[in-house]
């Protein structure tokens, strides 16, 4: 027991030694995108009902680095300012499967191929699904222009600004799900028998089915999906499986699923699973069958794989920058959860109407969360001004005479839910 303990220590510090340089690179390339491609610049993008606006919006998305809970809501914001239905369909499908951190440790961890090839099928998949999407839609008419009023200006200094959002806002939203990944991996390395795939999955078949069953109700975010997959190669799985992966796994989950078919509509919710799921194995039937297989091997010790070009030093200070962010991020969500606030709630009325609401909403998780709520919901007739806080689900809405069916339905349409009026 003690021997097992040891080697998943071991092997979570060499998948971290492994990733670090690449994802803090990463996490600075999304602190650039956000104080300086900020989301009001996207929107204009997207607005047309055209092949170009479903390209945009895919070209867009492959290099954000958003995971899904922060993709669902800026894409359904995206549909609700005039996008169409198809451009925050290549949004949504596109952006979750990759990101300039998940390329990066792509490249560290898998190898360069790879690295290219996993942004390329994000961008084909996104733009297909999207013109699939439009072919079967009537053009949307627009009844407001896209929404600027709210656009959020960078106050003082941009590159602190940039640090700031970086590794604390956007590091703090999917720390959870990078750590998870991170333990995941390392108990596959321990607890699964080397070549475990390649005896006992002799069907190639096998593995994509394995795969892709696994991938569509599970969450796991780009970056975190990659020192999985590179376990499941070392493993035995064959690399287009584990590209199967790596697309199918960030893309869609039970959370994905449920609002696009609910926002978006049913119709438009098979298209998309279609376009993921078949894309993905086309994906690594390519890899698998026609590409030189030369070009998927990794290393079987992960510690050693470093490309040769990055000097120790940097190596082992990012991996103890990040080790020592990830423990501050956790430690923090440990804190909210045990000094999380109680606040007593009642059921919505149909039809009722109160000055100045504060409403629990559930399924805030990230920044990006906050922000789409309190966008929306200055949208509402009568709301002058809304504050989420994405901690504790308390949203206060400053406005007479607010439409509460209206709150509830913008809440819904983004893919959250309002579970009661907040008594003072």
């Amino acid at each position: 027991m003690l021997n097992y303990i040891t080697t998943f220590f071991i092997e979570l510090w060499h998948l971290t030694l492994e990733m670090a340089p690449y994802l803090m690179l990463g996490f600075l390339f999304a602190g650039m995108l956000h104080v300086w491609f900020p989301q009001h610049k996207v929107n204009r993008f997207m607005g047309k009902h055209n092949l170009r606006s479903v390209f945009n919006a895919s070209l867009i998305g492959v290099p954000l680095p958003l995971c899904s809970c922060g993709v669902i809501p800026a894409g359904i914001s995206f549909y609700k300012n005039g996008a169409s239905k198809g451009s925050a369909i290549s949004f949504m499908t596109s952006t979750p499967q990759t990101g300039v951190d998940s390329i990066l440790v792509t490249w560290s961890m898998l190898g360069l191929p790879l690295a290219l090839i996993r942004p390329i099928i994000a961008m084909i998949t996104g733009v297909f699904g999207g013109w699939w999407v439009n072919k079967g839609e009537k053009q949307k008419i627009i009844s407001k222009p896209l929404d600027n009023e709210n656009t959020q200006h960078i106050k003082g200094n941009k590159i602190i600004a940039m640090l700031r959002y970086a590794f604390i806002d956007f590091m703090g939203d999917i720390v959870k799900w990078l750590a998870l990944g991170l333990l995941l991996a390392a108990l596959i390395a321990v607890i699964v028998p080397d070549n475990f795939f390649s005896q006992h999955m002799t069907n190639p078949a096998y593995e994509y089915l394995f795969v892709i069953l696994a991938s569509i109700p599970l969450y796991v975010c780009a970056t975190a999906s990659v020192p999985i997959a590179a376990v499941l190669i070392l493993k035995g799985i064959s690399p287009g499986a584990a590209l199967v992966f790596l697309m199918a796994g960030p893309a869609t989950n039970a959370a994905t699923i449920t609002v696009i078919a609910q926002s978006l509509g049913k119709i438009t919710f098979i298209k998309y699973l279609i376009t993921i799921v078949v894309g993905a194995i086309a994906s690594g039937l390519i890899i698998d069958y026609l590409l030189p297989s030369s070009w998927f091997v990794i290393e079987k010790s992960m510690n050693t794989h470093e490309h040769g070009i990055l000097p120790e030093w940097l190596i082992w200070s990012s991996a103890i920058i990040l080790t020592l962010l990830i423990l501050y991020h956790l430690m923090k969500i440990l804190g909210n959860l045990f000094s999380k606030e109680s606040f007593k709630t009642r059921e919505v009325k149909a039809g009722e109407k109160l000055d100045n609401p504060n409403v629990y909403v559930q399924g805030m998780d990230c920044k990006h969360c906050k922000m789409n709520i309190e966008k929306h919901l200055k949208q509402i007739e009568g709301v002058e001004a809304a504050e989420a806080n994405e901690k504790t689900g308390y949203v206060s809405i400053q406005g007479e005479q607010v439409d509460i069916d209206k709150v509830q339905q913008q809440v819904k349409d983004l893919g959250y839910k309002l579970a009661g009026i907040i008594e003072s």
